[in-house]
């Protein structure tokens, strides 16, 4: 075995144990022997409701321990092969084991993320509001080049997108735009996206070519479960329908199927207009105020209230990560000092690393 082997049969056995002190394993395997019990119950369907939670919490757990496994029995494997390799001197299989093994080890390191990801509403899926803010239509633009880039994350992760509401720019871009992103633990990677983003390069609407500088805003909120209560006074509400907007002829909406709801004691504001229906839209905007008001319950996010309360200044200084496309191309978190020189890779949705490393410092 190369030296690289070794160091990555490292990380991978350091990985494993990092995630079974996540999980707190032995404890896992107990408690899951004992919801299994519970299972095999014969009256264990006597209260469904009781009998969901519990099957909830049993299939949570094996996908926690059962990364674990995965890995442990893949390392074993590739070890075996290698091994087998080298006695038959058959040095393009080596090498091949070996790509395996680093491979190996990048899957490690992700699946401890993962782990890492275990908040009250980090399996959520979960809604990205992107405000512009100063630079006008430079930052209009920037709103919808962040929109881009989180949409072509999704996409490699083979998560769903749709957009709830969106209002456009008056010459370019978007005012403001918000996703809805559904995958396994969406929220809990995205969550540490809250925050201002600023682009610094060469405007594509000035005449004079010079370099501007743009700013927008991110907020990540949770989609909330059914079984979660957050009490809402009908009084505290102030709903408006209008138009939704569109590309004009069939397919303008011709009823006041869109909705804004105030939330008047917090100032928040919700709006949906992604269907024809407007009691769908309705519906979507409540669980949208649902989800800020329930991270503001929490006071888990300081930075996200302040955003979604409109009390942060999208503007310079207050930024979570630098774009640079000109004169050089760099991207640089200001939290964890990660950086990136291919910044179109990156605002083409290949934002793991700066991912992975503001959730490691959870």
């Amino acid at each position: 075995m190369t030296p690289q082997d070794l160091k990555n049969i490292g990380l991978i056995e350091s990985t494993i144990k990092n995630i079974k002190n996540f999980v707190d394993f032995e404890y896992t395997i107990l408690r899951i022997k004992d919801l299994e019990d519970k299972v095999n119950a014969t009256d264990f369907w006597d209260n469904s409701e009781i009998a969901i939670s519990v099957i909830k919490e049993r299939d949570k757990l094996l996908g926690s321990i059962s990364v674990v496994r995965k890995i442990e029995a893949q390392l074993s494997e590739i070890l075996e092969l290698i091994e087998l390799a080298e006695s038959e001197n058959d040095s393009a299989s080596v090498a091949e084991f070996s790509r395996s093994l680093e491979g190996l080890a990048k899957e490690a390191f992700t699946s401890q993320i993962e782990s890492i990801l275990s908040g009250p509403q980090d399996s959520s899926n979960c809604y990205v509001e992107i405000n512009s803010g100063a630079g006008g239509t430079e930052a209009q633009d920037w709103a919808e080049m962040l929109a881009r880039m989180y949409f072509r994350w999704a996409e490699k992760r083979t998560y769903k997108t749709e957009i709830t509401d969106k209002t456009d720019g008056e010459e370019a871009g978007v005012k403001s735009i918000t996703l809805y992103i559904k995958g396994t633990k969406a929220y809990g990677w995205l969550k540490k996206e809250t925050g201002v983003h600023r682009l610094v390069r060469i405007s594509p609407f000035d005449s004079n070519a010079r370099r501007h500088t743009s700013f927008a805003s991110v907020l990540v909120t949770p989609e909330l479960e059914n079984d979660i209560a957050i009490e809402i006074n009908d009084s505290d509400l102030r709903i408006d329908t209008y138009r939704s907007s569109g590309a004009g002829g069939q397919h303008v909406n011709k009823t006041d199927s869109a909705v804004r709801i105030t939330h008047i004691p917090s100032g928040i504001v919700t709006q949906s207009q992604v269907d024809r229906s407007q009691h769908r839209n309705r519906e979507i905007a409540m669980n949208m105020l649902k989800s800020k008001l329930y991270t503001i319950k929490l006071k888990e996010q300081e930075d996200e209230i302040k955003a979604s309360q409109n009390k942060m200044d999208i503007a310079w200084g207050n930024q979570i990560r630098s774009y640079v496309l000109q004169p050089y191309q760099m991207v640089k978190d200001t939290r964890t000092g990660i950086e990136k020189g291919n910044a179109m890779a990156v605002l083409d949705g290949d934002i793991n690393e700066f991912l992975e490393a503001a959730i490691s410092t959870i």
